[in-house]
């Protein structure tokens, strides 16, 4: 069964706070306005989550930087990994109360900036798309990421109540470059081989949750192809955030997903299927962060790899990519 698909501006929230009906679906375009997270009434302190998240794979290096303000606290990070060593250069802030944040209200709306010890971060609309800004210890990088006009996101409102839901933007397969700087050596985000994913997040979450989190992009037979898959957080909200692009074309996928993997072994293959789908990631990397601050927690193994498979389109045509780089993720928060 199909989810309703959104084709004008909507509202995220009606005047008292709760969730809006009519912005409950999937969108090609990041229509759905989300200012009401943070100026209507009933704004139910402590559940509000919003941030930003890129993340970039080169040839030889994948960064990434999150910007958020989850109520009570600010939560960033920023990271570096080299493929051929396999070193990495990490720094993450957990600032109590949330301030030196800045947010828009909307994607694209204006700058998303913090500050922490020894951590800048900003993203900055421009007229090619996004820049990406990061400065920590030992670490610097400035990407420029192009938003093609004419191609699609995948943007989604996940509805588990009046009073808990989430407005997902995931856009896959965006050209990068720019430069990465390490120690004073200047690396290049080539254009042409780069790819940056967003994830931009604005809702009202409940304290305890557990996803599944799958993005690719890259070039495969002479088509630009991006992967963007979800499971567990969206189960029984009759929406998915599953979709395969195809040279700025978005194939929506409705079906829920199955995920087979093994987190005690990361370095299995990870298999997805359903709706089509028939899809496999190789790992080479896990990213594994724990926080545990009582009431707070937080997991995380993020395994980037290679993602091969096939994809079985709606009017019978068969989707085929090989060695798409990308990463499958297990994330459990209690927040």
């Amino acid at each position: 069964m199909s989810a309703r698909e959104i084709t004008a501006p909507v509202s995220l929230t009606t005047p008292d706070g709760r969730l809006n009906p009519a912005a409950v679906g999937w969108a090609r375009r990041p229509m759905v306005d989300t200012a009401g997270l943070t100026t209507g009434t009933n704004r139910a302190w402590g559940r509000t989550k919003r941030w930003e998240y890129w993340n970039v794979i080169t040839p030889t290096h994948i960064l990434a930087l999150t910007i958020s303000d989850i109520d009570y606290a600010a939560v960033h990070e920023a990271f570096v990994f080299e493929r051929l060593t396999g070193r990495t250069w990490a720094k993450a802030a957990t600032v109590l109360p949330a301030r030196d944040v800045w947010l828009p209200a909307n994607l694209g709306g204006g700058r998303a900036r913090a500050r922490a010890k020894e951590l800048e971060l900003a993203v900055e609309p421009v007229p090619e798309g996004f820049r990406l800004r990061a400065s920590y210890p030992h670490v610097a990088f400035d990407v420029i990421v192009t938003r093609p006009v004419d191609q699609d996101c995948l943007a989604v409102v996940v509805p588990w109540s009046q009073t808990r839901f989430q407005y997902t933007v995931k856009d896959v397969a965006l050209p990068a470059a720019g430069t990465l700087t390490i120690d004073g050596a200047i690396h290049e985000v080539p254009a042409g081989a780069s790819w940056a994913v967003l994830d931009h997040g604005r809702g009202r979450w409940p304290y305890n949750v557990r996803w599944n989190w799958g993005a690719g992009s890259g070039v495969w037979g002479g088509h630009i192809l991006g992967i963007q898959l979800g499971g567990r957080w969206t189960d029984g909200t009759g929406q998915t955030e599953n979709g395969i692009l195809v040279d700025g074309h978005l194939y929506k996928i409705h079906e829920d997903l199955t995920w087979t993997y093994d987190i005690a072994d990361w370095r299995r293959v990870w298999h997805v299927s359903g709706g089509g789908l028939e899809a496999t990631l190789t790992p080479f990397h896990n990213r594994q962060t724990r926080t545990n601050l009582g009431l707070v927690a937080s997991r995380t193994d993020q395994c980037f790899g290679k993602w091969s498979g096939t994809y079985s389109t709606p009017r019978g045509g068969t989707i085929t990519f090989e060695g798409i780089d990308g990463w499958a993720e297990d994330v459990h928060n209690r927040w």
